[in-house]
């Protein structure tokens, strides 16, 4: 991140950056991460016919959840970011982001409209700091560029000066690269959403009825939607042309941060050379507010990785409310938000690699690949029925528990999430310990899911029935054992401080008391340490060998 000046007229130093697979110091490690939040994650991978997978490119996601006081009223920021083309534009997002939301801009602010506005205005200011941290890559890319001849061709510039061109390629994969992004506010118990891409966000609920109801509060901006494509077409391009293309530049989000070809740049893409001003932009929808009661409910945040994973592999036509009732089931088997999270994109990467398996050939072209996952649950008085201590605390973790099918070529099959069970050990606690109105108890029950006949289907496959077995990594890195799998004895230690032994060696010592001088030499001889290896003799030369 480039110094600068914030939207409120901060100033604000350069972090360093965030790797896929290494992590940098900046300044939002300091920012306490909510406990109310979990996430999981899975890399990009293609697949081949032995099962063998391998990554297509680098995880490109970033995500943040953090929990901060401001005038003594807790404020929640919740981001996922889906980088493409690399993940440098992800990566400064999720840094920049919190700077322009959480350092004072939502002082005096509120009203709906106000925060809104705010909101708005931060993504604006994070895209225009990240093409500044890129600046002096544009101003050495040109001077490289006059460097070359005027006139001359790509490929007689790659043959006669190959190193000015490899130093130009290196450059033009500098400042590659978007991302989307999909940011929730939680402030005075209202929550409010913005985004650009196709990055969602779903906020869950079970109403005073016991019905499980699933909103989306984001909009895919892509070239799938007939809003985007709209105002697409406004400006001047063909967008029957774009649909068949199905991408702007190397992406098929019409809005995002950074990817400076399809904006500034858009001129030099032929199928974008006709549109009146920048086609691509980073103005977000902006979703608020919503109360926040005492109702048990949840949202979700996902990168396009996960539900399109789903889409791909089930050819499900709700693919919202089915990810949002695993998440529910998880709810009820998993002891941690983040075990929750990852439960569900294992389930989902299961259920996508299987279809390639065992698919046909049309479906293994469809689920040849996939994308990079992330996905953040963030709870609202939910019941966590193993819940020991708090939301992200501690506990067992349970690999994907729900069963899932593989598909068939003749009945797509979608996924299938039993109603919750009686929460007899639900322990939902709140951050100072004690329970707050609405929270369930272990008197209580958890909300029944009754979801309309019209939102269910059966999923019975007698030939393909099975479970995962697939697990992953808790955030703590460890994994905890029940008790009734470790419980070892106390141990008693004798008078001089040993532990008594397990097997009565008195019989051998008598045998050896018994033995004469001679057996006692014999047994040394036979248990002494030898070597392995045969000795060596050197054999002296007779022609070489030196005359006395």
């Amino acid at each position: 991140m480039s110094s600068g000046l914030l939207s409120n007229g901060v100033v604000v130093g350069s972090p360093p950056r965030i790797g896929s697979h290494g992590h940098a110091l900046s300044w939002t490690d300091d920012l306490p991460v909510c406990p109310l939040s979990g996430v999981g994650f899975s890399t990009n991978q293609i697949y081949r016919e032995d099962g063998i997978r391998r990554e297509e490119h680098e995880f490109e996601d970033c995500s943040f959840h953090f929990k901060f006081k401001m005038h003594d009223e807790d404020c929640y920021l919740y981001g996922v970011f889906d980088g493409h083309d690399g993940s440098r534009a992800a990566n400064f997002a999720a840094q920049r982001m919190p700077a322009e939301l959480l350092l004072g801009q939502l002082l005096e602010k509120t009203t709906d409209e106000d925060i809104k506005d705010v909101l708005n205005q931060a993504f604006i200011a994070v895209e225009k700091s990240f093409f500044e941290s890129i600046d002096h890559i544009f101003a050495e890319k040109t001077t490289i560029q006059l460097q070359l001849p005027e006139g001359i061709g790509h490929y007689e510039a790659l043959n006669q000066f190959p190193d000015v061109m490899k130093k130009l390629d290196a450059l033009e994969r500098e400042i590659t690269g978007g991302t989307t992004a999909t940011v929730a506010l939680v402030y005075k118990s209202k929550l409010y959403v913005a985004n650009v891409g196709d990055t969602r966000a779903l906020f869950c609920q079970t109403d005073e009825g016991g019905v499980f109801k699933v909103a989306q509060l984001s909009v895919d901006h892509s070239i799938f939607n007939e809003e985007e494509l709209n105002r697409l077409s406004q400006l001047g391009l063909d967008v029957e042309r774009l649909k068949l293309h199905r991408r702007i530049g190397s992406s098929d989000s019409t809005r995002c941060i950074g990817d400076y070809h399809v904006k500034g740049g858009y001129m030099d893409i032929e199928i974008l050379q006709n549109a009146t001003r920048e086609p691509v932009i980073a103005d977000p929808y902006v979703h608020g507010s919503i109360e926040i009661g005492n109702r048990p409910s949840f949202l979700i945040i996902m990168s396009d990785g996960l539900y399109q994973a789903l889409q791909a592999a089930t050819n499900t036509d709700r693919v919202n409310i089915d990810i949002a009732r695993m998440v529910a089931a998880e709810f009820s088997q998993q002891s941690t938000l983040n075990g929750v999270a990852q439960a569900v994109v294992d389930k989902v990467v299961r259920i996508h690699h299987d279809a390639f398996i065992g698919g046909t050939p049309e479906m293994k072209q469809i689920c040849q690949k996939r994308g990079d996952i992330t996905l953040l649950v963030r709870n609202f008085n939910y019941p966590l029925a193993n819940a020991i201590n708090s939301p992200t605390a501690g506990g067992a973790y349970h690999p994907v528990s729900v069963p899932f099918y593989s598909p068939r070529p003749n009945l797509p099959p979608t996924v299938t999430i039993p109603t919750l069970s009686t929460a007899e050990r639900v322990e939902n606690h709140s951050e100072s310990g004690a329970s707050t109105p609405g929270t369930p108890t272990p008197a209580q029950t958890p909300p029944r899911d009754t979801l309309s006949s019209t939102l269910e289907s059966t999923f019975q496959d007698t030939n393909h029935t099975y479970t995962s077995t697939e697990s992953s990594t808790q955030s703590s890195g460890e994994m905890r054992f029940p008790t009734r799998f470790y419980n070892p004895n106390k141990l008693e230690l004798d008078e001089n401080g040993r532990v008594e032994a397990y097997v009565d060696f008195s019989e051998f010592y008598d045998a050896i008391k018994k033995l004469t001088d001679s057996q006692i030499e014999s047994l040394n001889a036979e248990t002494k340490p030898k070597s392995a290896y045969e000795p060596i003799t050197e054999e002296v030369d007779s022609l070489s060998a030196p005359e006395n």
